[in-house]
Formats: C-alpha cells, sequence, structure tokens
C-alpha cells in the first residue's frame, strides 16, 4: 500500500469511527513535504492545509496515523494557529496546545501512551545503556540510529505532570500560565516540583528539541493582518460548520468538545439583582412594544381601546464557553440568563472560547446546545460587541474569569463570575461574583 492509499485508508477509518472529523479532514488539502519532521498545519490561501511527512508517515501504526490526523485537526478547531503568536514563549505554547488537544484523543491512537510513564523511561534507560555499549564496540551511525529508531516516540501527556496538579481539559491558556508559572520556579529554586517537567525545561533551555512539539508549519500564520485573520477565522467557522452538518445528516455525533448540550433540572432563585440592574441601564437601545387594552379607553377615538406603550431592552449575554468552564458553571450561567429573560428584555446570546461560536436570540429554553470547550479569548466578543453596539443595551460575559482581555470595550460592560471562580478584577467594567 502506497502512502496515498494508506492516507485515504485512514480517513475512512476516522471517518467511520469519529465522523466529525472524518468530514472534517475531506475539506482540508493535503499535501506531501519531507522538509517537515512529522506532520503539521500549514497556510493554503485563506484556508488551512495538512502536510505530511512521508517517511514519518509510513513508519505509523494504524491507530497511530488516526491519532495524528486528529491531533492536527483539533489544533485547527481549538483556534491554535492563530492565537500561538499571542504568546511571548513560544515552547511553552507548543506544550501547553498540546497537553490540551491530546486529552481528546484516545490514548491508543497517541504513541508512547500505550505505556506508563514508568514503563516508558524504563524502556528509554534500557535503549540508552543499549547506545553506550554499541558505542564502545565501534558501532557505526547507522547501527547507532537503528537502536535509537527502538524508543517509541511520546506525545505531551497531562498525566506524566502530576505533580504541577494540573486541572483537566482547562484550556491552552490555562496550561501555559501553569507551565510559565512552574518554569520560573525551577528558574529561580532549581525545581518547578515536578522532575519531569524539569527534565523538559532543561531540554528546552539546551535548546534541544528532540521530541519536543513542533509546529515550524505555523509560522505561514504569522504577522498576519487583522482583516486575513478574521477571514481564515471565518473560513475554519465554516469548515467547522459544514462538518457538523454532514455528521448529522449522517446521524453522527458531534464530539463533546465541540458540542454538548446544557441542561437546566429545576430553576433556582438568582443570585443577582437583574430588575435593579436592567432598570439602571434604561434608555439605550430600547424597543418601543405598544398593546391593545380594553380595560384603558382610548382618549383620541371613543368606544375605542386604549394603548399600553412598553420599552423593552436589548442585551447581549456573553457565554465563555472554553474548557475551563465546567458544566455546574455552565448550568449557573444558564439559570440566571433564564432569570434575565424573565425580566422582559431581548436577549442575544454569544457563545465563545477562543472564537465566536454561535449568535442566537433566547427564547426561554432551559436547554442549551454549547459549542467550544476549547482555549480562554475574550477580545473577539468584546470586538463584535464593539462592532454592533447600537444594538445593544450593554454586555453581560458569564465567565470563570480565567483570561484578560487588551479591547477596551465602547459600551457597558458587567462581567458575571461563577460561584467556583476567583474574583478577576482587571477586567474592564463592573466585576460581580455570583454568591448567594
Amino acid at each position: 500500500m502506497d502512502k496515498q492509499q494508506s492516507l485515504s485508508k485512514t480517513g475512512k477509518d476516522l471517518m467511520l469511527k469519529e465522523p466529525y472529523y472524518g468530514f472534517f479532514l475531506i475539506k482540508l488539502n493535503k499535501l506531501w513535504n519531507k522538509k517537515i519532521p512529522t506532520a503539521g498545519v500549514c497556510k493554503n490561501g485563506i484556508n488551512y492545509q495538512l502536510a505530511i511527512n512521508e517517511d514519518f508517515w509510513m513508519s505509523l501504526s494504524e491507530d497511530h496515523k488516526l491519532g495524528i490526523l486528529k491531533h492536527e485537526l483539533l489544533h485547527i478547531a481549538f483556534g491554535h494557529l492563530t492565537m500561538y503568536f499571542k504568546f511571548s514563549n513560544h515552547k511553552l505554547a507548543n506544550i501547553a496546545m498540546d497537553m490540551e488537544i491530546n486529552q481528546y484523543i484516545d490514548n491508543t491512537w497517541l504513541p508512547g501512551a500505550e505505556y506508563s510513564l514508568e514503563d516508558f523511561n524504563q524502556i528509554k534507560t534500557n535503549i540508552e545503556a543499549e547506545i553506550k555499549k554499541a558505542k564502545e564496540n565501534n558501532a557505526t551511525y547507522e547501527e547507532l540510529n537503528q537502536i535509537a529508531s527502538k524508543l517509541p516516540s511520546r506525545g505531551i501527556l497531562i498525566n506524566d505532570y502530576q505533580n504541577l496538579n494540573l486541572d483537566r481539559k482547562a484550556g491552552c491558556r490555562y496550561y501555559y500560565n501553569k507551565l510559565k508559572e512552574a518554569k520560573d520556579e525551577k528558574d529561580q529554586n532549581g525545581t518547578s516540583g515536578d522532575s519531569e517537567f524539569d527534565k523538559l525545561c532543561d531540554q528546552m533551555d539546551a535548546g534541544n528539541n528532540d521530541n519536543l512539539p513542533d509546529h515550524s508549519t505555523w509560522n505561514d500564520f504569522d504577522n498576519l493582518t487583522e482583516a486575513e485573520q478574521k477571514l481564515i477565522e471565518k473560513q475554519v467557522q465554516k469548515l467547522l460548520s459544514d462538518a457538523k452538518e454532514q455528521t448529522l445528516k449522517k446521524r453522527g455525533q458531534i464530539p463533546g468538545e465541540i458540542e454538548g448540550v446544557i441542561l437546566i433540572d429545576e430553576i433556582v432563585p438568582q443570585k443577582f439583582d437583574w430588575k435593579g440592574y436592567i432598570r439602571r441601564f434604561n434608555g439605550v437601545s430600547t424597543k418601543v412594544y405598544t398593546k391593545k387594552v380594553r380595560r384603558k379607553e382610548n382618549r383620541r377615538f371613543d368606544a375605542n381601546p386604549g394603548l399600553k406603550i412598553k420599552m423593552k431592552q436589548h442585551m447581549l449575554l456573553g457565554i465563555d464557553t472554553s474548557g475551563s468552564v465546567s458544566d455546574n458553571e455552565l448550568k449557573e450561567f444558564m439559570n440566571e440568563i433564564h432569570h434575565i429573560h424573565k425580566s422582559g428584555v431581548d436577549i442575544t446570546v454569544i457563545q465563545c472560547d477562543t472564537k465566536i461560536n454561535s449568535i442566537e436570540p433566547y427564547k426561554g429554553k432551559l436547554e442549551m446546545s454549547v459549542s467550544g470547550r476549547g482555549g480562554t479569548e475574550f477580545d473577539p466578543v468584546l470586538e463584535y460587541y464593539n462592532e454592533n453596539q447600537c444594538l445593544y443595551t450593554s454586555l453581560v460575559y458569564f465567565t470563570d474569569g480565567e483570561c484578560n482581555t487588551s479591547v477596551s470595550p465602547k459600551g457597558r460592560v458587567l462581567w458575571v463570575l461563577s460561584e467556583e471562580s476567583y474574583m478577576n478584577e482587571d477586567l474592564p467594567g463592573q466585576v460581580i461574583k455570583l454568591e448567594l
């Protein structure tokens, strides 16, 4: 089986096992490139394409081929390629992003993940001893390479860094900040508290990139203009939307990291005085409704019903759907949104993790399809609000506060932090925490 047949077969297998990613893969251009060490996503006009080293590809098992394809597709779906250059330490960003997405891939699909860390380190020790012995026996360069090739590759796995006490599926920005704190700790005190991460830091400091995530193909996305970046993000949204539509047509399931349904079992008392908040901002972006009432006489026309005039506001409610926001927090947000709806305002809900995933009117339903569960970015929603400020009374952003923003809002903003979150007073606007 040649490389093209192999790629085609793996694509079909992915379609059968995880239809969403199979349809997503179909939409991408694929090319072979021996200049890159493994595989990676690169730029193709205003779109993405997948570049693969054919020797690397043919060396993989069938399961690991599935894993590498899903790995690259997740980088695109989670918006990593345009987010990457916002981080100052690119090596740490590489690790943080791989740590995030590898949690969404079955361990049997990830190279090296079939071994425990202890077993993997033992294999590594045995191979290093074998290489040392071969050198003493004057082995050739080719013979040494053959021995070294016995060591399986191993991706960045969150379980390998237990002593860092990292949360699961918390988003790459969370991991980047935690890893940066750990590296700063090691630089100051000689250890981060986790021996495996200490080894990784030593490797980075020595300039040794072996077995470190390689995202060199992402350099195509550096120095994009704002217009180019928005074009690419819109194109990705279309790819994801098309993949979702095709999956649903074929009775497939949308992966939880892309979309999940949050259902409120019961409405509990609100944790904030929404009527008081809405009253304070009356008179901006309001709609005027008239209703005929028989109990009130018409002052101009006898025997006709009178008119009741009512002002109705239109609020933009942002929901942080990043991986760091738990289902319980989302239910807490939806409970508050339901109370806002009952107060008689028009509501538009905008969901965002690293990008805007949906903008829809809220009609009082107790369930909501949640899209995202990647990293966290507040900028897209604030930029949308600034561009469409005349449509809304104010922006209320529900979040766990695990991020900051450089965008200055042009209108009123209320940040609503979940009960289990930490207070973040650096956000622009008023900040409250939901507490009974």
